[in-house]
């Protein structure tokens, strides 16, 4: 069964495009890594999918609820966190919290103690004192302390620092763990390869792909590093990652006969060949999308 669930889903601001034909399955249970670049539509899908904006057309449901009919009960059982939010800045982080629970009707204060701690909160502070990582974490017990069925997370870690990022992912896999689905939205690509099952990639309010993360990242594509390089033939099916000195590295996407070809008339001094980690293969996606469009 399918926690969300879309077909032909669109949304346009007038004649702006948001998100455009998406159709998108995620199972329930599911670990679920959302890609794309900064305005490519993960915002608008997701708010369309709580309910938040109204959809132009094509049909969406999350728990089986209609994401047109139903938007308090998907509120009330989704946990979600916005890239961005907004809070009562005279109320201190606790009372905002019990505010949360009241309006789910929860009692959550056991959950939201553990929750506190965990993430290193100082309940007696006020809102307005926080800084932008402290009221990132305040949304993180917001979304979870009621321990829903499916999370909707849109760019959880952005201004936290590496050990609370940390947590937030046990917390993440913990919950999962228990059968709930998780939702990431993101552009840290690395997040994706190290906590995902199944990813989706979505770019200019398309989605271009949808898989199992272990599929996305082993395409056949291959990442090369050249050390010692004097010379260079035109670069040729592959995206060039990085250069420093003599050292070169790209990824090639054509197989390794074309490769050999290309470096038969290459100066260099040693190679290595390895598969690329997930950043590399949705760089390199990327990349063959663009020559495509340009051609």
């Amino acid at each position: 069964m399918d926690a969300i669930r879309t077909e032909k889903l669109s949304k346009y601001y007038g004649s702006a495009r948001g998100i455009i034909d998406v159709d998108l399955a995620v199972e329930k249970g599911d670990f679920y890594g959302f890609i794309g670049p900064n305005g490519a539509g993960k915002s608008t899908l997701i708010r369309t999918l709580l309910g938040i904006i109204s959809k132009t057309s094509g049909s969406a449901s999350v728990l089986n609820f209609d994401c047109s009919a139903n938007k308090n009960e998907i509120l009330t059982n989704v946990g979600y966190l916005p890239a961005e939010a907004s809070f009562y800045n005279r109320m201190t982080v606790s009372e905002l919290i019990r505010f949360s629970a009241k309006l789910r009707k929860r009692d959550c204060k056991r959950e939201a103690d553990e929750l506190i701690e965990r993430l290193r909160l100082e309940p007696d502070k006020k809102i307005g004192q926080l800084s932008l990582g402290n009221r990132k974490k305040v949304g993180i017990v917001c979304a979870m302390q009621h321990k829903p069925e499916l999370y909707i997370l849109d760019e959880p870690t952005s201004g936290l620092d590496p050990l609370i990022q940390r947590e937030v992912f046990e917390l993440l896999h913990e919950r999962n763990d228990e059968g709930a689905t998780v939702f990431l939205s993101t552009h840290v690509l690395s997040e994706i390869g190290h906590h995902c099952k199944h990813a989706g990639i979505i770019r200019e309010g398309r989605l271009l792909l949808s898989d199992a993360v272990e599929k996305i990242t082993h395409t056949g594509a291959k990442l090369v590093t050249l050390r010692g390089v004097r010379e260079l033939p035109p670069m040729v099916g592959v995206k060039k990652l990085r250069q420093e000195n003599d050292t070169v590295s790209f990824v090639c996407t054509e197989g390794i006969k074309p490769l050999l070809k290309l470096l038969s008339s290459a100066d260099f001094d040693d190679m290595t060949v390895e598969d690329p980690d997930i950043e590399e293969v949705l760089m390199s996606y990327y990349d063959t999308i663009d020559q495509k469009e340009a051609k």
